[in-house]
């Protein structure tokens, strides 16, 4: 008893020391605000205190005492057994309470019903602990008494049957209207630039459809938890999908730009980063090209949608370029001009624009003069011009008497560390100044064919034709190219 007092006299002083603090900051806090903040600061002051003396107050249920009243086992017991009575799954459990310990036997239907029992024994006021022995009941009778509750459940459900059918139905409907508009595919086609669009806009409203149906028929059922379930997992699901097919759904994405942006025709000559050759055909998943040696080449359209694309095809206008050294000693301004005169005499380069002729650089022992001219692709193949630009204008300076020399390396020798004496003797005549350059010659190119005869465009347009239907390529003709 004297142990008991000594602890409620110093929680009571606990107390009073806690509730001193704080009318002392309640008065501070009135005299700075005073007026309508009375109420709302005394009402946030005693919650403080209440939450205060809750926490850290000392609880009479945390201390076992060194005494127990007379009887108040048998009165823990009774009033045990009275709650378990009133429950079913309870009737089978025996209890026994010595020193304040509470011993459950017995058997329960469910596993679930042991600790739900040690939880309501511990409830009671003056147990010190439960000591649960309880095991579930595996016997016939409580095999026949779930097998009730599934026959209950089964009557229940075929009593919902046909609610869950007219769900069903709805739901079926709504699907079936949304396939219905997805198939009139001449107005997609009609509202997309492509076919690859057109598609993806009749997959859409499908999908939106069929889960409008879903979410219809479910609230018809009243299963909304189920929803919420289904549509959560859906949404974690099509986040570690996102996850793991992130480079399969930017390929995909890219398709799609691709096909609306449209940045190369079918044949075109393209550059797309360092791959060359001629476009095949788009797919949804990769740019199919052809290379200059005849070979296949698959590009992922999401490389493709990023990458520099250089175009040959778009502008028939084409300039090719060579270089050329002459002499130092000769005249370079006079070979420049014989070099561009000799371009406008060939019969596929463009007057306008007009060839021209540049001095490049000083080598180690010649002048680099670069020479360009333009030539119409449709009319004229590139390398085959340019070939027989390079072979006519070397002829005409060579003629002319340019020299086109081979690079020279002079060496000399300091004579005061020469073992042989260098010969003595008068200097060196002048060299003879360069020939003046003679009217540009008449090179033979008519003879040499110069149209496009390009075996790759054929073999391209032949692989497109042998496709059935051009249904796997996404590029249209008829549509404008960005």
């Amino acid at each position: 008893m004297l142990h008991q007092f000594s602890l409620a006299f110093a929680c009571t002083a606990w107390r009073r020391a806690r509730l001193l603090r704080f009318a002392a900051a309640f008065l501070a806090l009135v005299a700075i605000a005073p007026g309508p903040a009375f109420a709302q600061l005394d009402a946030a002051l005693g919650t403080q205190v209440e939450e205060a003396e809750g926490e850290s107050a000392p609880s009479a249920e945390q201390v076992i005492s060194d005494e127990q009243d007379e009887g108040a086992d048998t009165r823990m017991a009774m009033r045990i057994r009275g709650i378990f009575s009133e429950l079913p799954a309870f009737q089978d459990v025996k209890v026994t309470v010595r020193q304040g310990v509470v011993s459950l036997t017995g058997t329960v239907p469910e596993t679930s019903d042991i600790a739900r029992a040690a939880g309501i024994a511990r409830r009671v006021s003056g147990v010190v602990t439960v000591d649960s022995a309880l095991q579930r009941d595996l016997s016939l009778a409580a095999s026949a008494d779930t097998l009730g509750s599934l026959q209950g459940r089964l009557e229940q459900f075929v009593r919902v049957l046909p609610l869950v059918g007219i769900a069903v139905a709805v739901a079926f409907g709504i699907g079936l209207v949304g396939y219905a508009l997805a198939g009139l595919t001449g107005i997609w086609h009609r509202v997309a630039p492509n076919s690859f669009l057109a598609e993806l806009i009749a997959s859409a409203i499908r999908f939106v459809f069929v889960v409008a149906g879903l979410i219809v028929g479910l609230n018809l059922i009243g299963a909304e938890t189920l929803l919420g379930a289904v549509l959560g997992g859906a949404g974690l699901l099509g986040l570690a999908l996102g996850f793991a097919l992130r480079d399969t759904i930017e390929n995909y994405v890219a398709s799609l730009m691709l096909s609306v942006r449209q940045p190369f025709l079918p044949n075109d000559h393209v550059v797309i980063d360092s791959y060359e050759g001629r476009v095949i055909r788009l797919t949804s998943r990769a740019t199919i090209l052809m290379t200059l040696e005849g070979n296949h080449l698959r590009i992922p359209n999401s490389q493709v949608f990023k990458a520099v694309i250089l175009n040959y095809t778009r502008n028939p206008q084409r300039r090719f370029q060579f270089d050329l050294g002459v002499d130092a000693d000769d005249d370079a301004l006079a070979a420049r001009r014989l070099g561009r005169d000799t371009l406008k005499n060939l019969p596929f380069v463009l007057d306008d624009p007009a060839p021209e002729a540049r001095v490049l650089e000083v080598g180690d022992s010649n002048v680099v003069l670069r020479f360009l001219g333009w030539i119409d692709q449709d009319e004229s193949d590139w390398y085959k011009a340019q070939s027989l630009a390079i072979v006519a204008v070397k002829t005409a300076l060579e003629e002319a008497g340019f020299g086109l020399p081979e690079p020279i390396y002079r060496l000399r020798f300091d004579p005061r560390s020469a073992a042989v004496p260098l010969p003595q003797g008068p200097a060196p005549a002048a060299p003879e100044a360069a020939a003046k350059p003679s009217p540009p010659s008449s090179v033979r190119v008519e003879a040499e064919d110069v149209r496009p005869t390009d075996e790759i465009r054929d073999m391209v347009e032949a692989e497109r034709a042998a496709t059935t239907g051009g249904k796997a390529d996404l590029l249209d003709e008829a549509r404008p190219v960005e």
